[in-house]
């Protein structure tokens, strides 16, 4: 019996409840699995991952984004490192400007 043969079957016993006491929670309970896990499906294979092969993608697809957080991350570093250079930088000649240390070369 498929998931959604099973789902029509809970809607059918839901759709005639008991007289003396409605539909019951368990019947409810299942219709609820039942839809989500068709929907889970679904999803999954309109997604294209429904295959064997979808979670060796998916631990491809979090290697890659591990990689690209990691270049991301040392590019930061590495821009922030050349920026503190630079600023050093002009504030040494800045201070050799202010001796007259390219008087004293002449």
């Amino acid at each position: 019996m498929t998931r959604e043969d099973m789902l029509a079957r809970l809607i059918a016993q839901a759709a005639n409840p008991d007289p003396h006491g409605g539909v019951e929670l368990i019947t409810l309970r299942a219709i609820v699995e039942e839809a989500s896990e068709l929907g889970a499906n679904r999803a999954l294979d309109r997604l294209g991952l429904s295959d064997a092969r979808a979670q060796d993608d998916i631990d491809e697809l979090r290697e890659l984004l591990s990689a690209w957080r990691d270049a991301k991350a040392s590019a930061w570093k590495a821009a922030v490192e050349w920026l503190v250079r630079g600023v050093l930088a002009l504030l040494l000649v800045g201070i050799a400007v202010r001796l007259g240390v390219g008087e004293m070369l002449s």
